[in-house]
């Protein structure tokens, strides 16, 4: 009798112990997807198509349909769009401009399907807010070296940044599924050094209108 009071006790250790440490891994697996949305929106959800439909990824109940074969082929065909339309010198720019809300509405799906361990109301709070945000974050970051590039090679280098963002929505994502804490870290410091580039990009653009209109001033006078 003791003995089994005993191997109870343990087993509902192991249970606590467990299930707060599948949450903090669910989290650190869909804050790193929701980063590697800021690189390109259909990269990563459809990696996790793959990986759910390959049984290599447990996805809430709401996002059951992501681990179908018409799921995985219908983000298969966006993920080709997506990849072709950013190597167009025109239409990579436009891109940027609507990608930027659609990269936190994708940040915040992926993080959502990911969190399994959570209650739907802090999950879906969380995908937001975290979620959400660090997916936007990425995203400027990657849209202040596109605008550099545009102005230093007059978008001759662009073509090299779409490979780039490629490369690191797909590493990311990959990795995001092996070593998520490793990943968490490299897009967070991507998107830290973007976010810290382009305030101090918009500083020195009022630092230049501001002498602009004192000049201007001087002159009237």
């Amino acid at each position: 009798m003791k003995s089994w009071k005993s191997s109870d006790q343990k087993y509902k250790t192991m249970e606590l112990i467990q299930t707060p440490s599948s949450a903090l891994l669910s989290i650190f697996i869909g804050l790193g997807l929701s980063a590697s949305c800021g690189f390109r929106i259909f990269v990563p959800p459809f990696i996790i198509s793959l990986a759910a439909l390959s049984g290599h990824l447990e996805l809430s109940d709401s996002f059951a349909w992501m681990s179908t074969l018409p799921a995985v082929t219908a983000l298969g065909v966006a993920v080709a769009l997506e990849i072709g339309a950013y190597y167009l010198p025109v239409l990579d720019h436009f891109l940027d401009t609507v990608a930027a809300p659609a990269a936190v509405v994708a940040g915040t799906i992926v993080s959502a399907s990911i969190f399994t361990e959570l209650s739907p109301m802090m999950s879906w709070s969380l995908a937001l807010i975290a979620g959400g945000g660090i997916a936007g974050a990425v995203h400027v970051a990657m849209a202040v070296i596109r605008g550099g590039s545009t102005m230093l090679t007059a978008g001759l280098g662009n073509p090299l940044v779409a490979t780039a963002e490629l490369g690191g929505a797909v590493g990311t994502s990959i990795l995001s599924l092996i070593m998520p804490g490793l990943a968490l870290v490299v897009v967070l410091t991507v998107a830290g050094v973007g976010v810290r580039q382009w305030r101090l990009k918009s500083r020195s653009k009022a630092t230049e209108v501001s002498s602009e209109l004192n000049v201007a001033d001087d002159s009237i006078s």
